[in-house]
């Protein structure tokens, strides 16, 4: 069999589709051939730079057709696509970028005094349209076509995902990692079958895997991608109507935000085929809403990034009112993946129990870019990779997601760890103690809530927090809501109990006690407070 490798596909879907439009974004669009070409160009002009096998470059910017080119470019030249969230804070830029020691970055225009001081020496383009030095480069470069990659073991994408340290981690994926499980149509369901008469929404990060993977599994089958910089409800809303597009992948925030939209309900959605969504469940009074008016079918998708993405779905007939508790779960393991669930000690435990989810398959990450500990944490020397996550299975495979072991709180889609919020907000003068938990949210899923204990004689002066930890911190990883308390509940061994939080101040007006808190005699706890 000769491997799929992402390079090879694009050179197939030219030879046999070159004239079809494989990308759109605004005015712009780009044919497969041409796509193929460029890419062509921008591999010979990497390797002219002194670019390598193995070697990584570097993407800081929203969603744009330059981004897929440079990439597919960079897999041409056997090097490594990092792209790099576009709203982190710079010191977060900065740790992702010395981590990855790129040879390249291209960087949007808007991003370009940020990408320099994160990235000293790396050589810079800027992708602003027409005229960007990026373009001007790309076209002074010869479009003859370099070797195939040989081995569909090669790593060709690096994300990068925070960990219970606080520290991100480059997850390492390959060719194999994002097409391996897709190399069998008899095997694959209908609702997971494209055909290149698709329109798909290219509207997640591509600093995510289901903003890149997704653009990705656009262009495997040879469809037509609509990017979109980000989600932007009115734009996404036009594009959605104008393109017709007929698959498209959301949180379910966004379809919160979509479905609302003040033209919804007036517009004729027949074009839909499926939504599909993922980083958070959808409560069920928000999929009748969109049920009634999208009227297509919905696929719920579980997988994280050191996954590739999707491992497990939910399929549209069990979204049905009369499938029962599999409509509460996340679905059934796709063709090829195996899962188990798991105790402390590793061992496999009887449907039914809860313990961590540990899967395994080709879509696994090959590794965390040096960082063997890590790995070696992650994933055991028989390819099990334990995702954190606590969950069970039933009798017939179906996957029910019970808590996040390792503290995650997702919000509006994006991940976001307590470590890392903890940190930016310790030091600030005013804080002796802060731990974070989630709490619910109608618009976001999740929302950050930070636990404070006041520094002796400190003014809780939360805005000055919020701006202490805005430096430090993308935005989206603020607090949205404040508790003081006279100390933080602990284990005998010193651990912070986060459970004994989240019972107290896990609620939208939780106000905690004494008692319940678990704080010393005669302690404290403020209202929630929210900010702006």
């Amino acid at each position: 069999m000769t491997v799929l490798t992402l390079d090879r596909m694009l050179r197939r879907q030219a030879a046999e589709r070159g004239t079809k439009i494989a990308l759109r974004a605004g005015a712009e669009s780009c044919t497969y051939a041409t796509l193929d070409r460029r890419a062509s160009q921008v591999a010979r002009g990497l390797i002219a730079a002194g670019v390598r096998p193995g070697d990584r470059v570097a993407y800081l910017g929203k969603n744009t057709l330059d981004y897929f080119e440079y990439f597919l470019g960079a897999v041409k030249a056997r090097a490594v696509m990092v792209p790099v969230n576009w709203r982190l804070a710079e010191p977060e830029v900065r740790f992702i970028l010395e981590n990855a020691r790129p040879r390249g970055l291209l960087a949007e225009a808007p991003f370009a005094a940020l990408a320099a001081r994160a990235a000293p020496g790396v050589p810079l383009l800027l992708s602003a349209g027409e005229g960007s030095s990026y373009r001007q480069w790309r076209e002074r470069q010869r479009a003859e076509d370099t070797a195939p990659t040989p081995d569909w073991s090669e790593a060709m994408l690096q994300l990068y995902t925070s960990g219970t340290t606080g520290r991100p981690k480059g997850a390492v994926l390959t060719h194999r990692s994002l097409f391996g499980l897709r190399t069998d149509p008899a095997a694959i369901p209908e609702w997971y079958r494209w055909s290149p008469e698709d329109i798909s929404l290219i509207a997640m990060p591509v600093a995510h895997v289901s903003g890149t993977g997704w653009g990705l599994w656009t262009l495997q089958h040879g469809a037509t991608g609509v990017i979109a910089s980000e989600f932007v409800p009115q734009a996404v809303f036009e594009q959605i109507v104008q393109h017709r597009i007929n698959k498209l992948m959301m949180v379910p925030t966004a379809m919160q935000i979509a479905v609302r939209h003040p033209e919804s309900r007036s517009t004729d959605f027949s074009f839909l085929r499926y939504i599909y969504y993922g980083g958070a469940p959808i409560p069920e009074a928000l999929l009748r809403e969109c049920t009634e008016v999208f009227g297509c079918g919905f696929v719920q998708m579980y997988g994280m990034t050191e996954t590739s993405g999707t491992i497990v779905a939910l399929a549209p007939e069990d979204h049905a009112p009369g499938a029962g508790r599999r409509a509460r779960s996340v679905g059934r393991p796709l063709q090829g993946v195996e899962l188990r669930i798991i105790d402390r000690d590793g061992e496999e435990v009887p449907p039914g129990t809860i313990g961590e989810i540990a899967t395994r398959s080709v879509a696994n990450m090959a590794e965390y870019f040096e960082n063997p500990a890590a790995t070696a944490e992650t994933v055991d020397a028989a390819g099990w990779l334990r995702t954190g996550d606590a969950g069970q299975l039933d009798a017939d495979g179906y996957l029910y997601l019970e808590d996040r072991i390792k503290d995650l709180i997702i919000s509006g889609g994006e991940n976001i760890y307590p470590a890392e919020v903890e940190n930016a907000i310790f030091g600030h003068p005013a804080v002796a103690e802060v731990a974070v938990i989630g709490v619910p949210d109608e618009k976001w899923g999740e929302s950050v809530r930070a636990v404070l204990v006041a520094a002796p004689g400190a003014v809780r002066d939360e805005a000055a927090i919020l701006s202490w930890a805005a430096a430090r911190i993308a935005r989206y990883k603020l607090p949205k809501s404040f508790v003081w308390i006279d100390a933080l509940p602990r284990s005998h061994t010193g651990k912070v109990l986060r459970r004994k939080l989240r019972e107290t101040h896990g609620t939208a007006t939780a106000a905690g006690t004494a008692a319940d808190a678990g704080m010393r005699p005669g302690a404290s706890a403020t209202p929630a407070r929210d900010v702006q």
